[in-house]
């Protein structure tokens, strides 16, 4: 498929907020080893309706933490939108990031006591093909420390899904186990965790907006109940469910302000290249 003409400004668009993104801890409950002073953390998630591309769901949830209550859920935003930028890899971010960003300016005019401390989310940061994932663009553009988490490998920087790799994961014995991800460039651009003792599949972490990574790992391996960081699942499981009932119900889609500047399932993932 031809690159649309958006590409380049794009392009100059990436390049420009990727000088905003901060890969060092600013917080002090980022310091503390038990993350003392952390009180709520948020995910998001974008979820499509099956066979339609431009139709989906953007969520928001927010998450008492440590306890991380999903049936006291501190809040919670689902809000069907309609997707009209073109899907173009290593420019997801064009694509999704507005909403997510519409859903964070909600809460903080809402119910501003409850902005999130740190956003985990469903995608990738530093990891990148030019250092500047979702999770990179949503932090800069919200100000918020924000963790990319994605469930496949995105090669990029030498980084590939070879035998190699696959017999690192292998040696990811119990949960909590860790490998760096260095590409050919010698840059380690994040960490393969196994976060769940009762999965063999790993997550890769890796840096988005004001957070290290040392403390991205920890923080993501203490959200986790199942594989999936908690806040993120429940954002996802929740998007999915109000689709659900959606259908059940004339569709009301909004589409992204014009200011403003989850992937289907084959792109899971893949589609932050």
């Amino acid at each position: 498929m031809a690159a649309p003409p958006e590409r380049r400004c794009w392009e100059r668009e990436q390049a420009r907020l990727k000088a905003g993104v901060v890969e060092q801890d600013t917080e002090e409950w980022q310091k503390d080893p038990n993350f003392t002073g952390l009180e709520r953390v948020g995910g998001v998630d974008l979820s499509y309706i099956k066979g339609d591309g431009t139709s989906a769901c953007a969520s928001l949830v927010v998450l008492s933490y440590p306890a991380l209550q999903v049936t006291r859920v501190l809040y919670e935003d689902c809000r069907m939108v309609a997707v009209t930028a073109p899907y173009v890899a290593g420019f997801l971010a064009f694509r999704e990031v507005p909403f997510l960003v519409e859903a964070v300016q909600r809460l903080q005019q809402e119910e501003p006591k409850l902005r999130p401390q740190v956003l985990l989310v469903d995608g990738n940061g530093l990891l990148h093909h030019r250092g500047f994932g979702v999770a990179c663009h949503l932090g800069v553009l919200t100000d918020l420390p924000c963790i990319g988490v994605a469930k496949n490998l995105l090669q990029v920087d030498g980084l590939a899904r070879d035998e190699l790799h696959r017999e690192q994961i292998r040696s990811l014995q119990k949960s909590g186990d860790t490998f760096p991800l260095t590409g050919t460039s010698g840059r380690v651009l994040g960490m393969v965790l196994r976060s769940y003792n009762n999965s063999s599949k790993p997550l890769y972490i890796s840096v988005g907006h004001r957070v290290s990574l040392d403390t991205a790992v920890r923080l993501v391996r203490a959200c986790c109940r199942y594989r999936v960081p908690e806040p993120i699942r429940q954002a996802d499981i929740r998007s999915r469910e109000y689709i659900r009932k959606q259908l059940c119900a004339p569709l009301e889609v909004r589409p992204a302000r014009p200011e403003s500047s989850k992937k289907e399932a084959e792109l899971e993932d893949e589609s932050d290249a």
